[in-house]
């Protein structure tokens, strides 16, 4: 057998743009390499922060996350996502730059989840910052707003300072309660709501909080990385014929 080097690291089959931050990333969110049961390469995107990328949105914010996935590409991963929905903004932008796949925010599940379900029933996503949420992100990655409800953490003060703040400081129980009664808010108030999309990468720590609360199925970042990363490294079936 004979093999061709290509690059320095070798190994990694999903790149992930990370926001920068010093907030704990707990296990579950992307930030957090010990999430994947496979390795993962992290990019920090400089300067863009949780406020800027979210809140913000310059136009001239593209730029140093295309100069992150192309830089990715260089390492050699196979494809590449980022950890903040919001980057649905920019999924066209990113795709055009590097010859990987790209699947910038979790966002991208939603058009699937929803042909799941039956007609009349929508997709509630649980998103860092409601209103900011727009037109421009679902346009991105092909979400139908009318098959969605949309609730935020805004005005939740554990998840404000810690997200949007750079808070060191998590209480952890605090955030998951907060987590889950904007969960079951939404549920509450929208009870055509069959499936919950969770947008921002830190909320992944909480699904299972979430599921249990509301006995929904819950998608997020980690079940759409996980599903890139399997059609990547295809393993041969084994079993009886």
């Amino acid at each position: 057998m004979k093999v061709r080097g290509t690059t320095n690291l070798y190994g990694y089959t999903i790149g992930i743009l990370v926001i920068e931050g010093h907030f704990p990333r707990l296990p579950g969110a992307l930030g957090n390499a010990t999430t994947f049961a496979f390795p993962v390469l992290h990019h920090v995107v400089a300067g863009a922060t949780g406020d800027r990328v979210v809140r913000q949105a310059p136009d001239d914010l593209v730029t140093p996350w295309i100069e992150g996935a192309r830089a990715l590409e260089t390492a050699g991963v196979r494809a590449i996502t980022t950890s903040c929905g919001f980057t649905a903004m920019f999924q066209r932008e990113l795709t055009e730059a590097v010859d990987v796949p790209v699947f910038a925010s979790s966002l991208l599940l939603v058009p699937l989840v929803a042909r799941m379900l039956k007609p009349g029933h929508r997709v509630g996503i649980l998103t860092a910052d409601a209103r900011h949420l727009t037109r421009r992100h679902f346009e991105g990655v092909g979400i139908d707003p009318a098959s969605v409800v949309v609730a935020g953490l805004e005005g939740r003060p554990e998840f404000d300072e810690v997200v949007f703040h750079d808070r060191a400081d998590l209480d952890v129980g605090r955030m998951e309660a907060e987590v889950v009664d904007a969960a079951t808010s939404l549920v509450t108030r929208s009870p055509d709501v069959r499936a919950l999309l969770l947008e921002c990468s830190l909320l992944p720590p909480f699904a299972h909080a979430i599921q249990a609360a509301t006995r929904l199925p819950v998608f997020d970042f980690t079940t759409l990385v996980e599903m890139v990363h399997a059609s990547l490294v295809r393993k041969p079936f084994t079993g009886l014929v």
